[in-house]
């Protein structure tokens, strides 16, 4: 188990270096994308040009501007924008982390608990209305664009119901630390738990149902009936608990994914300072500090899911970990 955590803390080292180098070419060293160029401005000389690039260090060979660019994101952290002269890219990551875990952690609460109870439920009477029902509800939950559906809670919530007690309680679009008033910030982060939630509590269930319809054909599900185990000892001990292992490699890397800034349009739409809105306004303006900043934050948290759910799978499943 210890050979396998240390294997994959490797395997983390080796992929979050391979993205970096890739990012880094991609930005500083395709045709037409001379960062020298953007801050300088349009109407830049040559000789303000090659200034820039002297003061920059961009007319040095590529390896040194690469170690260049990690040394002073990793080690000195002191890389500045180069749109908003001044700004350090590493504190405003940093102020823009909680915001994200904030959103995604409510959000997968929501999901998780929404998501399995559904599959267990559809399950219990699959075949039935109620499981059809269930499941075109998740069906409908799946193919709504969180963009739009954020949109029409915003419109609702915001807008046409805000003046009625449904809705009178939902504050202003925006984010307030937990630190500064708990309260507003659980009421701040709702609507958008259940914005960026529904999408995967239709996905989750759905993939549960087929899960664990497919187990309760297996052979130690019919043993266990033959033993005389009640339906609801079999369901939680022995079908539930395969079909979670699922589960939990989706989990891994969708948290991962989202933590990392795939929560952008969530967001954007609510006006949270996250990691996601700070991604899109990097890319709005090709920051190229930003970006590779985000790039290497993002980077960094769906490897670290990953390992997480392969360590996990060592752990709950005797049969992977003898494999390895």
């Amino acid at each position: 188990m210890l050979l396998a955590v240390v294997r994959r803390a490797f395997d983390m080292v080796f992929v979050m270096f391979g993205i970096s180098v890739i990012a880094f070419l991609i930005f500083f060293a395709t045709p037409g994308s001379d960062p020298s160029a953007r801050i300088a401005g349009r109407n830049a000389t040559p000789e303000m040009l090659a200034q820039v690039r002297a003061s920059f260090g961009f007319d040095r060979p590529l390896y040194v501007q690469y170690g260049r660019l990690m040394q002073r994101l990793f080690i000195a952290r002191d890389l500045t924008s180069f749109v908003n002269r001044g700004q350090k890219v590493v504190p405003a990551v940093l102020q823009a982390t909680p915001v994200t875990l904030s959103l995604v952690f409510g959000a997968a609460v929501i999901w998780l608990t929404a998501g399995i109870g559904l599959g267990i439920v559809a399950t219990i009477f699959r075949g039935t209305v109620i499981d059809k029902g269930l499941m075109l509800l998740a069906l409908c939950g799946v193919s709504m664009p969180v963009f739009w559906f954020g949109s029409v809670m915003n419109l609702i919530t915001q807008s046409r119901f805000h003046d009625t007690w449904l809705f009178s309680w939902v504050p202003g679009l925006g984010y307030t630390s937990f630190f500064e008033s708990p309260s507003l910030w659980f009421k701040t982060l709702v609507v958008p738990w259940f914005t960026l939630s529904v999408l995967f509590i239709g996905l989750y269930a759905r993939v549960l149902r087929a899960s664990l319809s497919e187990n309760y054909q297996e052979d130690y599900v019919r043993t266990a009936r033959a033993k005389g185990l009640s339906e609801s000892r079999i369901m939680l001990r022995h079908a539930l608990r395969t079909s979670l292992i699922t589960l939990l490699s989706m989990f891994g890397l969708d948290f991962g994914a989202l933590v990392g800034g795939g929560a952008i349009l969530t967001e954007v739409v609510f006006n949270l300072p996250g990691i996601g809105r700070l991604t899109y306004q990097a890319l709005q303006n090709l920051d190229l500090p930003f970006i590779m900043a985000t790039v290497m934050y993002s980077t960094f948290f769906v490897v670290l899911a990953n390992a997480l759910v392969d360590v996990a799978h060592a752990w709950l499943d005797p049969r992977v970990r003898d494999a390895r």
